[in-house]
């Protein structure tokens, strides 16, 4: 039950996982779900309208990057400085895509698309995403998280570098965007504790600091 305490035994000692501790990880999780939507509707526009679509694409985009932000001050990582690094992307990417917002007169997706080096700006949103995957792959070894970790960069290279075909990326959305909505069906029906770790971990990395 999420109001219930429980205490596990950890690498470091015991540690008690709270209610707000969970709060936080359904926080962390509902990022994802929202993320997970807005990719999928993205999809769905850029596929079936891809002319008359720029403005709820760009829409779905800043509510995909407020999710990303929600998610990223939930989850749980052991190594601070990753942690912190990943945020930092979100925080240039958000305000490199604020900044492109203003000065372009197209909408932002569009212009992003038509103008690859932009990536080198906004695509820091994507480097922080990546980080999540990884970190899932890493801690609980499934297999989507595993192919999303390496498709997400190899997609955003491959449109900056101007090797694949506007075919080949259409392709390469769909098996993003099919393999985000398998990832987050299956965290929202596992455990809440896992997503947290061993909190013994983050005490005394806490206290070898102090």
């Amino acid at each position: 039950m999420i109001s219930e305490s429980t205490v596990y035994q950890g690498q470091f000692g015991s540690f008690t996982v709270t209610k707000n501790e969970r709060v936080g990880v359904i926080l962390y999780r509902v990022g994802l779900v929202v993320m997970a939507i807005c990719l999928s509707a993205s999809t769905t526009l850029v596929l079936k309208l891809p002319q008359s679509s720029d403005f709820w694409l760009t829409c779905l985009y800043y509510l995909f990057i407020l999710a990303l932000g929600l998610s990223l001050f939930q989850i749980h990582i052991y190594l601070v400085s990753l942690h912190r690094a990943l945020k930092l992307s979100w925080l240039i990417g958000t305000i490199s895509s604020m900044v492109l917002s203003f000065r372009s007169s197209f909408s932002l997706v569009r212009y992003v698309y038509e103008n690859p080096l932009s990536l080198l700006a906004v695509g820091f949103v994507f480097v922080a995403l990546t980080g999540i995957y990884f970190k899932e792959a890493f801690c609980f070894n499934r297999l989507e998280s595993k192919i999303l970790t390496p498709l997400v960069p190899f997609l955003l290279l491959g449109h900056l570098a101007g090797i694949f075909s506007s075919t080949t990326e259409k392709l390469l959305l769909v098996i993003w965007s099919a393999l985000f909505i398998i990832f987050v069906i299956r965290k929202t029906s596992a455990p809440l504790d896992p997503d947290l770790g061993d909190l013994s971990v983050f005490a005394y990395l806490h206290q070898q600091k102090s």
